[in-house]
């Protein structure tokens, strides 16, 4: 048997609000993809992550990690990525981390370099400026700022000063042994504004300077250095070093060779381990004190400002003060300030 066919229903039969409903969707999907459009295709700075890299001339040595930690806190917090690498003062290795973040299209740089005079490392930076790439350099100072945005330091030369009028002020005569680094443009500045301040003294006769030693800041390379000194009958009662880790070193190699003599020791940093010794190791005098986690907050909104197009100023330096074996209990010894 046969049964008849249903009969099709006719669109025109449809319910008049239906199709005015359906025509409202379509619309607002329309509007939606437009909006979804305009937000990420015409403005694509909205969708693209902000890279930077970031490399220190170390990472032996608690200034930088602290520093780089404020960079990575606020980059995390504005869910953008940071590349961090360390060339363990190797030129030709952290000219291949520039090379590397350039490669991997970062957005600026965040550099301390190994050595200001580094030719290999100023054709790194220029390479990166012409990627557009925005640099800042921090801690130190390249030896031309050709290819540099920002420059944010520390008053070196002051943190030397500031040593050598505690000095003046203690002893009415010195023999000096100086702790340098001779390719770090921020320890030749803090070395010249302690000697400085010593040649202008009206006393600065009975100031003398006996001897240098390249120490690359790093207590392991100083310890030695300062113990062979020492042991081969050199002469000083003070030792000037450009940072804390040569410092403690230094303090190190004394303590070592059973030196009975009073050798009063000074430093730049604030760090940690100098202040936990400043007040219990007697020849541990004084340290002019920087802020890493304030050079860190500066470098990173610095970066985000150049990548946003805003102006900066070329050099931004940082004040310094000093912190003595007698006015120590004032400060946190936990860390850095």
């Amino acid at each position: 048997m046969n049964l008849p066919k249903p009969k099709k229903q006719h669109r025109k039969n449809q319910n008049p609000y239906t199709r005015i409903l359906l025509g409202i969707e379509l619309l607002f999907a329309a509007f939606f993809i437009l909006l979804v459009y305009l937000v990420f295709i015409v403005n694509p700075s909205q969708n693209k992550q902000t890279k930077i890299g970031s490399t220190y001339m170390t990472m032996n040595n608690s200034f930088y990690p602290v520093l780089n930690e404020q960079i990575a806190n606020y980059i995390d917090n504005r869910h953008g990525r940071l590349y961090n690498r360390d060339p363990a003062l190797i030129v030709d290795k952290q000219v291949q981390e520039l090379n590397s973040f350039i490669n991997q299209g970062v957005n600026a740089i965040i550099i301390n370099p190994v050595d200001g005079n580094s030719i290999k490392i100023q054709e790194a930076l220029h390479k990166a400026k012409t990627k557009g790439i925005k640099v800042i350099v921090v801690d130190s100072q390249m030896k031309s700022d050709r290819y540099v945005d920002c420059t944010i330091l520390s008053d070196n030369y002051r943190a030397g000063q500031l040593c050598a009028e505690h000095l003046l002020r203690s002893r009415k005569s010195a023999t000096i042994l100086l702790l340098e680094h001779y390719s770090a443009y921020s320890a030749n500045n803090r070395i010249q504004g302690f000697t400085d301040t010593l040649k202008k003294s009206p006393n600065h006769r009975n100031f003398h300077v006996v001897g240098k030693i390249n120490t690359y800041g790093q207590s392991e390379i100083t310890l030695p250095l300062v113990e062979k000194a020492l042991k081969n009958g050199a002469k000083f009662n003070t030792i000037m070093a450009l940072n804390d880790q040569a410092a403690v070193g230094a303090l190190a190699a004394i303590d070592e060779v059973g030196v009975k003599r009073q050798i009063d020791v000074y430093s730049v940093d604030g760090s940690e381990n100098m202040k936990k010794l400043l007040g219990v190791n007697h020849n541990a005098i004084a340290s002019s004190a920087q802020t890493p986690i304030n050079m860190g907050k500066t470098a990173v909104r610095v970066a985000y400002k150049l990548i946003a197009g805003k102006r900066v100023p070329p050099k931004i330096i940082l004040p310094v003060y000093l912190i003595t074996n007698k006015n120590i209990n004032h400060y946190n010894v936990l860390g850095w300030q």
